[in-house]
């Protein structure tokens, strides 16, 4: 029997007018977080790009943990930056968070977002070592 794919939503004004999910993990152990920006309770949470991508990421982590995974079981990230200026305090966040774990990474400047107060956002794929999806 195939299982269908679990969903997570978090509530985010986002998800429901543009209709996504924040991760969706897959029947073979697979999860995709959509793109986190630093939007805590509705509102983008103060700070240049370092304190971004560290709460950017931190929302990614919130729907892992709905899933039962963490920080260790990111297998990939990827950060879109608008300046290439921000490159180093963006990768000084990313490499605190990660260098004991070591995911592909992927940076990418890009023209702009949704609101021109953010800087960052950021993608995760996890992967569930068991090979399938929590119950």
């Amino acid at each position: 029997m195939t299982r269908s794919p679990r969903k997570i939503v978090t509530g985010a004004p986002w998800e429901e007018q543009f209709g996504y999910s924040r991760a969706v993990e897959l029947p073979n152990g697979l999860v995709l977080v959509s793109g986190c920006t630093s939007v805590v309770d509705g509102a983008i949470a103060d700070g240049g790009p370092y304190e971004q991508t560290v709460n950017s990421f931190n929302v990614a982590f919130g729907a892992l943990k709905q899933l039962g995974l963490g920080p260790a079981d990111v297998v990939r990230t990827r950060m879109y930056i608008t300046h290439a200026r921000d490159v180093d305090e963006v990768g000084r966040a990313h490499k605190e968070l990660f260098d004991a774990v070591r995911p592909a990474a992927s940076m990418i400047i890009v023209s702009g977002f949704v609101d021109p107060r953010l800087v960052v956002e950021v993608e995760v794929e996890a992967y569930r070592t068991n090979g399938g999806a929590a119950s």
